[in-house]
């Protein structure tokens, strides 16, 4: 694998930087142009003194997925949009769950006979 230079590697990360931070700023302008300032969830409003709090959320968590007349958008406060985020790992991590009709018997048993290893 081929090294690539510290100044490099910054030069990479700060231009993934600029780009991402331009994606967001033309959707998040346009999306505050055509909403009230107002969170989707808990309606707190925002001036423009509070205003970096609120964030634009994208209904199907695809950042890429921008259409022109806003339908991906919300407008959620830091706290709900975390909350929003929060909901979905759990929603994801419960379809991992195993019932118990899932379940299989283990033959196997690693530390079978541990016991009486241990006592020599």
């Amino acid at each position: 694998m081929k090294s690539v230079s510290k100044s490099r590697l910054d030069e990479i990360v700060a231009n993934a930087r600029k780009e991402a931070d331009k994606r967001a700023s033309g959707y998040r302008e346009r999306a505050l142009g055509m909403y009230p300032w107002i969170c989707g969830r808990c309606t707190r409003e925002f001036t423009r003194a509070n205003l970096f709090e609120l964030t634009v959320h994208h209904k199907d968590h695809d950042h890429d997925n921008n259409p022109a007349d806003g339908s991906n958008w919300e407008l959620l406060c830091l706290y709900c949009h975390d909350n929003e985020h929060q909901r979905q790992e759990e929603a994801l991590r419960a379809q991992y769950v195993i019932t118990e009709d899932q379940k299989v018997d283990v033959k196997h048993n690693p530390f079978a006979g541990l016991a009486d290893m241990l006592k020599k």
